[in-house]
């Protein structure tokens, strides 16, 4: 689980754009870049080459939420 506090802090740093913490797949989500940074052991990775780039679906389904 992410500290509600340390989420209000973190941004993309591709886009500088917030993140948005996804429980069930343990990853940190940048819609504004379409990047995904995982979360090992509570530890954010917010590094570009650890990413995965969201796949069209993903974006699709949360554009339409």
């Amino acid at each position: 689980m992410i500290d509600k506090k340390l989420l209000s802090l973190l941004v993309c740093p591709v886009s500088k754009a917030p993140v948005e913490y996804d429980k069930d797949k343990q990853e940190l989500i940048c819609w504004a870049s379409g990047l995904a940074y995982p979360v090992r052991d509570g530890i954010p990775v917010m590094l570009e080459g650890e990413a995965r780039q969201l796949s069209q679906e993903e974006k699709d389904a949360h554009n339409e939420s």
